[in-house]
């Protein structure tokens, strides 16, 4: 069971890196709040892993931290989510912000993450919320974190984007469709922006 893996990146796209170990390509699923904290392609990382066997196939799941990995499990061992279902909430949403939804039981939250309709978010909350409590996901000192301005959330946003691949006027376009508020945060505001120019 594969559990850690450091290598260099050989491809890099939203939902998916190839880790090159050793000469060896590994094809690792990623959430979006990975994606986001990776190096450029060539560069290195070492991804935490969470490892799904199936009849037909063996899928490798990667995590920047502990802490994703663990939620990723946890979200794994209820009935109805899958690993694919599992990587998209924890790509829309950050492990406190999902941990403080869980723990309060903010069904309207939790069933604005796409895939999660209120059955699905009324079983999270009934079956993590107490897991979530005695593993200290959402105790207070993670909602302390910064808020950045709107101006500085947009400039790290085009940045990342030109970095992508994308020009500049076709950036600037999708960021205008984009309320950028001062709570806004450089992840939240990138996962709209592709979105847009994903269409």
């Amino acid at each position: 069971m594969i559990a850690l893996l450091t290598g260099k990146i050989a491809h890099k796209s939203p939902d998916f890196i190839i880790l090159d170990v050793n000469g060896v390509g590994y094809r690792v699923q990623i959430p979006f709040s990975t994606y986001y904290a990776l190096p450029a392609e060539g560069g290195a990382v070492s991804l935490q892993i969470h490892t799904s066997v199936k009849e037909d196939a063996i899928n490798l799941y990667g995590f920047r931290t502990q802490e994703e990995k663990e939620l990723f499990q946890l979200l794994i061992g209820v009935s109805g989510v899958g690993p694919k279902l599992a990587n998209g909430i924890l790509s829309n949403s950050e492990p406190a912000e999902l941990a403080e939804s869980l723990v309060r039981g903010d069904l309207a939250r939790l069933s604005a993450i796409p895939g999660i309709g209120k059955k699905t978010a009324e079983r999270l909350v009934l079956e993590l919320k107490e897991k979530i409590k005695k593993l200290g996901f959402a105790a207070p000192h993670q909602e302390a974190a910064p808020v950045a301005a709107s101006q500085e959330v947009r400039d790290d946003v085009v940045s990342a984007l030109i970095n992508l691949g994308y020009k500049e006027a076709v950036v600037q376009k999708a960021l205008a469709e984009l309320k950028i508020g001062s709570d806004a945060t450089v992840e939240g505001t990138l996962k709209a922006a592709l979105k847009i120019l994903m269409k």
